[in-house]
């Protein structure tokens, strides 16, 4: 069983937690290009392109200028990710053994270097999907890395039994050619609802929460069986048999 996480937005370049070693992505040369691209946009480039403020354009641009500068490896990519997700993944008390099972079993989404181990060492940076890389005809982000991460993805997913657990955000898909992925291997989407007002909901920053948690679940668990995935319960929310089928295992909190 392989799970897939999304990238977050917030990193940091350092971290209390020291994990056993670190690893070079595997595609850290096609990442150096898509840094290069990204250090020839000026501060008001990157505010358009990334859709933030000025505060951030200036942060990231610093990052782009730095990206090759920096004479640290880069932090490992579980611990440089610090949104929500990850938050509730927790690292700060995994063993060694956890994070050699993760550096297995979990790979993150990266705009700027693809797909990733949770020890790939990593530079801070910031980047969407529909920014388009001048460099390369103009194609977008997702449309550059398409090609490259399909085939890789889906082996990765064949030698961890060819079960994937995703729990990334959909806008992930546009990495992949996904319908092959589909056509290859079994994708299984869990989703957390809210039962209010006679009918399930979602808030998104729950969701979130809840995909951090499973994932840190499965790792922390071992978990490589689905019937086993469907005892994951957390802050209320339970497996619902009634609303889920073959590739979707819902979760509900508030059912009584």
């Amino acid at each position: 069983m392989l799970v897939l996480l999304s990238c977050a937005k917030m990193m940091t370049r350092a971290s209390t937690v020291t994990p056993p070693f670190t690893s070079m992505p595997l595609f850290k040369e096609e990442a150096s290009a898509v840094a290069v691209q990204m250090a020839q946009y000026s501060v008001a480039d990157l505010e358009l392109l990334l859709h933030v403020n000025a505060k951030i354009a200036v942060e990231n641009y610093k990052r782009y200028q730095s990206f090759h500068a920096d004479e640290k490896e880069g932090l490992a990519a579980l611990l440089a990710y610090t949104g929500i997700v990850f938050k509730h993944l927790d690292p700060t008390d995994f063993t060694d053994e956890d994070f050699l099972y993760a550096q297995e079993h979990l790979r993150i989404t990266s705009f700027c270097y693809g797909l990733l181990r949770p020890l790939d060492a990593i530079h801070s940076y910031r980047l969407e999907g529909h920014a388009k890389l001048a460099g390369f005809g103009g194609q977008t982000v997702f449309s550059f890395w398409q090609f490259r991460l399909t085939d890789v993805f889906i082996d990765i997913i064949k030698a961890n039994g060819g079960v994937l657990v995703y729990l990334a955000s959909d806008e992930m898909r546009g990495l992949f050619n996904w319908s092959k992925i589909l056509k290859e291997v079994k994708v299984i989407v869990p989703e957390f609802h809210l039962w209010k007002n006679g009918k399930l909901s979602t808030i998104v920053v729950y969701t979130k929460m809840a995909r951090g948690e499973m994932a840190r679940f499965i790792l922390k668990n071992r978990i490589e069986d689905l019937n086993e995935l469907k005892s994951f319960s957390w802050e209320g929310f339970v497996y619902s048999d009634i609303n889920s089928d073959g590739s979707k295992l819902v979760y509900v909190m508030g059912v009584k």
